[in-house]
């Protein structure tokens, strides 16, 4: 049984204002994030599918040119290759689960 504390693991910087923890396992990762209001998240895409869960605060994401505001308990499901970006409206944590495996998050 592989069992993770989250204050045990690395917190990482990949964009200014955020903090980033992640768990992979052989089919998946899960990233656990801190990002400071008024971060924003560049356009972007990926061959892995993300499903976004926002855990506090306001979050604005545009997937493939919709722009939705995100709260507390809201999920997303994005597609493989879809463009995404973000913004924090506040402080949020926000739990991504992709698959596959993410390895450029290792």
């Amino acid at each position: 049984m592989n069992v993770f504390e989250l204050s045990d693991l690395e917190a990482r910087e990949l964009l200014e204002g955020t903090e980033a923890r992640f768990v992979h396992g052989e089919m998946m990762t899960v990233a656990y994030w801190h990002f400071e209001p008024g971060v924003v998240l560049p356009e972007h895409a990926h061959p892995h599918e993300q499903v976004l869960n926002v855990i506090e605060g306001e979050f604005a994401l545009s997937v493939d040119g919709e722009t939705r505001r995100l709260r507390s308990g809201s999920v997303v499901v994005i597609p493989p290759d879809a463009v995404h970006a973000g913004r924090a409206v506040t402080d949020c944590r926000i739990i991504d689960v992709f698959h596959p495996v993410r390895e450029d998050f290792r």
